[in-house]
């Protein structure tokens, strides 16, 4: 089978389960794509620039102004050279936001500047999948053609055992 080497963008939200970006990194890699991070600042909690940085062989963005040296405005830039863009994981934040296309960070004005297929994959307690609003923006992103990989009943960082946990690699 002949796989069509893709420019990853992989944006990654505040989610204890972000450690996860790491061996999804290595796994796209090894298929051969390229693979740019860009993480928002609450991602920066649990997982640091550095660690995504050494996975995915290049700077990871983390804001407008954080990748030095550049003459054309970074979220366009990004937007441009992506052929998918991965949000992995998706907190009910960032759904929220791309939801309504809010853009008040990089992460989500890349994905409003962006004709790339748009995958994310949520992450969070099984209250705030379920809750309502959650489920309507994602409802509406589906509709607005994102795909979306449903979370998994698993271990959760509040201990509980339900649904939420981040979807295993594929």
């Amino acid at each position: 089978v002949y796989i069509v080497k893709k420019n990853i963008l992989l944006l990654v939200s505040g989610s204890i389960s972000e450690y996860k970006a790491c061996d999804l990194i290595t796994e796209l890699k090894a298929e051969g794509h390229a693979v740019t991070v860009v993480m928002t600042k609450d991602a920066h909690h649990f997982i640091t620039p550095l660690t995504l940085q050494s996975f995915a062989g290049s700077e990871v963005v983390q804001d407008f102004f954080s990748t030095p040296g550049r003459t054309k405005p970074i979220h366009i830039e990004l937007a441009k050279h992506s052929d998918l863009i991965l949000i992995a994981p998706a907190s009910a934040d960032i759904i929220a936001k791309l939801a309504h296309g809010l853009a008040d960070d990089v992460l989500a004005c890349t994905v409003l500047a962006s004709d790339a297929p748009l995958v994310i994959v949520p992450a969070m307690n099984e209250k705030m999948y379920a809750n309502k609003f959650t489920q309507e923006n994602i409802e509406r992103l589906k509709k607005n053609g994102a795909s979306v990989v449903s979370p998994v009943h698993g271990h959760l960082v509040c201990s509980d055992e339900s649904m939420g946990h981040i979807a295993e690699n594929k």
